[in-house]
């Protein structure tokens, strides 16, 4: 996992992962690791998460905005394979 920047210095973003078809994000207050991928919630969407996240600004605020509970799954950080 890569730490967020968090150049806005108030984001929820701990950390994410990145893959060709996913995107991994744990956020601050929750033991979960949340999974959007090309399937749910599209590519579309996806590739913008990705985007904000190596940006490191603006990604809490799209997921909270736009994608809300639209995940693929999600995965306790106590079994996620860091």
């Amino acid at each position: 996992m890569i730490s967020y920047k968090n150049l806005n210095g108030n984001s929820n973003v701990k950390c994410y992962n990145i893959s060709e078809n996913y995107i991994d994000i744990e956020f601050y207050n929750t033991p979960l690791v949340y999974r959007y991928s090309n399937v749910v919630p599209g590519r579309q969407v996806l590739n913008e998460l990705k985007r904000l996240a190596i940006q490191g600004y603006g990604l809490n605020s799209y997921i909270n905005r736009y994608v809300k509970k639209n995940y693929e799954r999600r995965i306790p950080v106590s079994a996620y394979n860091y």
